[in-house]
């Protein structure tokens, strides 16, 4: 048997076409191409700097992957932004626009390229786009609203050539590009129904606070990788103190453009204080200003600016954090202040080039993940006993093994260095919850749920803010058949982290566990809130049939059936008796529940 060619992955594209070529070329050949590569090199520029990769250039269009929607849709605005700056120079009859379409999804990589129904729906979004506009797809949308400075205009649902399914669409609409065409439905960024503050129980306790990452001041791109792991870095250290619920970085990562408001932050994230910072650097010398806001009132209530040696990091980010607690909570034990910001073990060249790594991964791209298993073994060469870098390298290859899981036997001998390096890490730092969460999610995929509670249960005795882990708790929970243990825990990691890219895994297993719990509406509400972030997840198309057909809503689930075939023509219900349940039942319960809703189906077509 040939090895396998090519992978998926979940992607973000954006399709991006010159407006009027054919025109322009009309008008004068030589003229239009000067423009048009003039323009291309500042696409490409502005989608460089937001961790983006072109591919498939083709005529006067242009393709380009990024592993976050929010770092697309920021290079699509920045590049349409210098264009018209641009083309204000050149009289109107010459000036040479471009429109971009958005679509996040799951793509086919072989060699350099990407595809698949999600890049040709992109493409499809970009001719409706007007010259000079971007228009995203609902599956962007849902991770877009909220999180960028636009407002969304609904162009209700579309049916596109050659594309099997309709695709709801939204034009961006930007507060400096003219009047909303009133035709429209707009779409708030930040709906007001939306602003609900994340308490540790879901009813009361303390509220939450979100970092954001740090902004960069004074021209310096090549301390980007600092802004974000001071942030992160901080984050770990309010996650340590146990009472203070704290959003996951995953979610404070999409707010890294400028013009979103604390305030506006904390209503999408559902954190009532926020911290903001800027970072600057001059020769050997940082500065750094930080922000505490109470997003409820829209009032700063702490600020200092930090200037220190670049050796001195360490130490200022945990008078940072000490800051942070003791305004929050004035009983906050000193010395649990000191153990929660200690200074990490490793040395400052083995955080930057972790930092660097983390950079890289946090981007999702081919390119991208590769370079950071560069930058950790780098790491790990200078410093083998570091538990940061053990952990790292330990994610990276989870994140290898998920990908190629059921794939012969790669992906157990990368768990097998999964749990090698977690158990090191553990060695050289007890109290750090990563390793313990990483130990559990091998446990998961290695069918051993019982055995991963253990290592679950203490990563978030360490850390109860730990979304990851509360999220994998309840996979371990529910492949145990206890779903009423799994259905908190999937909603607290949704509450923790709100715009995570993989938010489409955790609703699917929270689907599940409603399903077995018999909570059918409950069950068909997260299965549709996880297929609008992935419409091509097979798991949670299944478990909707299942839920509408215990339902009796026979139209609706043979429609979603015709939409499982359409997407997976080969599927059959061997896929759902892989699925690692303790017992055997458990499978037959969701297999039997399917099969009497397609017998409905075909009631149906009759």
């Amino acid at each position: 048997m040939s090895s396998r060619q090519f992978t998926r992955q979940v992607a973000t594209i954006v399709s991006i076409d010159a407006a009027g070529f054919s025109r322009l070329m009309g008008m004068d050949d030589e003229a239009a191409v000067a423009a048009f590569e003039s323009h291309r090199d500042i696409i490409r520029d502005c989608c460089a700097s937001h961790g983006g990769r072109m591919f498939g250039p083709a005529g006067d269009s242009m393709m380009a992957e990024f592993g976050a929607p929010v770092d697309a849709l920021l290079a699509a605005i920045e590049f349409q932004r210098r264009i018209a700056s641009a083309n204000q120079e050149v009289p109107e009859a010459g000036r040479m626009a471009f429109r971009a379409g958005i679509n996040t999804g799951q793509v086919i990589v072989r060699d350099e390229s990407l595809y698949g129904d999600d890049v040709n729906i992109a493409a499809r979004l970009q001719e409706i786009a007007p010259e000079g506009g971007v228009v995203v797809s609902e599956t962007s949308w849902h991770h877009l609203r909220g999180v960028a400075a636009v407002r969304f205009a609904d162009l209700g649902v579309q049916e596109f050539h050659n594309i099997l399914l309709p695709v709801r669409a939204f034009r961006v609409d930007r507060p400096d590009a003219g009047a909303v065409n009133e035709t429209d439905r707009t779409v708030e960024a930040l709906p007001a129904s939306a602003f609900s503050f994340f308490r540790a129980d879901g009813k009361g306790g303390p509220p939450a606070i979100a970092v954001l990452p740090f902004r960069i001041e004074g021209g310096a791109p090549e301390i980007g990788y600092m802004a974000e792991g001071i942030a992160e870095d901080i984050v770990v250290g309010l996650s340590n103190t146990r009472w203070l619920p704290v959003i996951s970085m995953n979610s404070s990562l999409q707010f890294r453009d400028e013009a979103v408001s604390p305030e506006a932050a904390g209503r999408a994230l559902g954190a009532r204080y926020v911290v903001t910072g800027t970072i600057a650097r001059a020769g050997d010398m940082l500065r750094v200003r930080v922000a505490l806001d109470d997003a409820s009132t829209n009032r700063t209530i702490w600020s200092r600016r930090f200037d220190r040696e670049l050796a001195d990091m360490f130490a200022m980010q945990a008078e940072i954090g000490n800051e942070i607690v003791a305004m929050l909570e004035k009983e906050v034990d000193r010395v649990e202040q000191a153990r929660t910001f200690r200074i990490p073990w490793e040395g400052l060249e083995s955080w930057q080039l972790v930092r660097r790594g983390r950079w890289h991964m946090q981007r999702r791209t081919r390119e991208d993940t590769a370079l950071a298993l560069d930058f950790f073994e780098k790491a790990h060469e200078r410093d083998r006993n570091a538990s940061t870098v053990l952990n790292e390298l330990a994610w990276w290859y989870f994140w290898r093994s998920w990908l190629n899981f059921g794939d012969g036997g790669e992906y157990r001998e990368d768990l097998a260095r999964v749990e090698d390096y977690s158990r090191k890490a553990l060695y050289m730092d007890s109290q750090d919850a990563r390793p313990h969460a990483h130990l559990g999610i091998v446990d998961i995929m290695l069918a051993r749920p019982a055995s991963a509670l253990e290592h679950l249960s203490e990563a978030l005795r360490i850390n109860p803010s730990f979304a990851f882990a509360r999220s994998a708790m309840g996979s371990a929970h529910l492949l145990l058949g206890e779903q009423k243990r799994a259905i908190p825990l999937f909603l607290d990691a949704d509450r923790l982290s709100p715009f995570d890219l993989y938010r489409f895994h955790n609703l699917g297993e929270l689907a599940a566990a409603y399903c077995f719990d018999e909570d059918w509406r409950a069950a068909a509400t997260a299965a549709d809130r996880s297929l609008s972030l992935a419409p091509s997840y097979w798991y949670a198309r299944f478990l909707k049939i299942v839920a509408l057909g215990a339902l009796g809503e026979g139209a609706a689930a043979a429609a979603e059936h015709a939409i499982l075939f359409a997407r997976h023509p080969q599927f059959s219900t061997t896929r759902v008796e892989w699925v690692p349940y303790s017992r055997p039942e458990l499978n037959r319960f969701l297999i039997a529940t399917y099969e009497r809703a397609v017998a409905q189906c075909e009631q149906e077509e009759r």
